[in-house]
């Protein structure tokens, strides 16, 4: 996904054994849980850095779908490359990772960004990393909540991501296995099992639904006739050569009429009211010692190529709490 994708799928990728850090004296092992979010995940580059700069360096990683990602690839050593990418990303580069197709249990089977994560981060294993670390993912058949502490670094991150009805599940050791935001969307929890005793928390989504209410005895005004959004279609046999580009109409809505934006838009909204009710439960039950919320607001579900706004406003997010962050971090040393 990064600088590295360029290289030819042939030349070998080096995985040399990496070793645990331990955290230095006089100061408590460092978790971060890093939230879901889709392409407001490019926040948790700008927060690692940011903590890193500062010297604060996690000892334990616990990652929910993008948080698991981002933190994975900080991990292994390649959050530059990462970020690198994520800025040169546009439209184009998106949709060409999207392998759209009819059928099947996701509108996208995943097939290109697993390959590209996996020419970029070869056989490494969780195992390998220099810091404990965790990809949070929902077991389909059970609800359970499995935690991803072992095994192929790349094969975690992707279950931990797998968005329901966007990307196909992926089976983990007999699993079937999908989105971790559906049952632990910021892992707090599992950031402190990991033997984590500071927990900085980054929720992507507070800056949304932070200020949810009930409205009341609404539905009287009358609403205008709607309009159907019909796709044309050349003709019998030309229609059947553009199906991947009306699955991606569909993905992504039609910005020239008034109504509902696109499906993926429709499903990750349902989806993220749910992560955020969740998080708001897990949180006030196990809250972590610092929680950062970055102010995303202006950042959409898909709008992956503003990686260069989102992750200055992760940097942000960090400069504000610094002070926090240091004291918490002394009280607890």
């Amino acid at each position: 996904m990064f600088q590295a994708f360029r290289r030819s799928a042939t030349e070998p990728v080096s995985n040399p054994p990496l070793e645990r850090q331990e955290p230095k004296t006089g100061r408590p092992k460092i978790g971060l849980a890093l939230s879901g979010g889709a392409a407001r995940g490019w926040a948790h580059i700008g927060v690692i850095k940011a903590l890193t700069a500062n010297g604060i360096v996690p000892d334990v990683i616990a990652g929910t779908s993008i948080g698991a990602l981002v933190g994975g690839v900080w991990a292994a050593g390649k959050l530059d490359e990462l970020e690198v990418w994520a800025r040169a990303i546009n439209r184009r580069r998106i949709l060409g990772l999207m392998d759209f197709r009819l059928g099947g249990a996701g509108l996208i089977a995943g097939g290109r960004l697993a390959d590209l994560l996996a020419r970029n981060l070869g056989d490494m294993t969780i195992e390998q990393l220099p810091v404990r670390f965790a990809a949070i993912a929902t077991e389909i058949s059970t609800g359970h909540e499995i935690w991803l502490t072992q095994g192929n670094l790349a094969q975690a991150m992707r279950a931990s991501y797998a968005l329901p009805g966007i990307f196909s599940p992926v089976k983990v050791a007999g699993r079937w296995l999908m989105d971790g935001a559906l049952v632990n969307p910021v892992p707090v929890t599992a950031a402190r099992a990991l033997g984590a005793r500071f927990v900085i928390a980054v929720n992507l989504n507070a800056d949304f639904f932070g200020r949810g209410t009930v409205i009341q005895n609404h539905g009287l005004e009358e609403e205008p006739e709607a309009v159907e959004v019909a796709i044309a279609q050349e003709n019998r046999f030309g229609s059947m050569f553009r199906i991947d580009r009306m699955i991606r109409r569909q993905f992504f809505g039609d910005k020239k009429h008034d109504g509902p934006s696109g499906i993926s838009s429709v499903m990750i909204d349902a989806f993220n009211i749910t992560q955020d009710r969740i998080s708001r439960s897990r949180l006030a039950g196990d809250p972590p010692d610092v929680l950062l919320s970055p102010k995303l607001g202006n950042i959409g579900l898909f709008d992956f190529s503003n990686a260069a706004t989102a992750i200055q406003l992760g940097v942000e997010a960090v400069e504000r709490s610094l002070s926090e962050i240091r004291e918490a971090a002394s009280a607890l040393s």
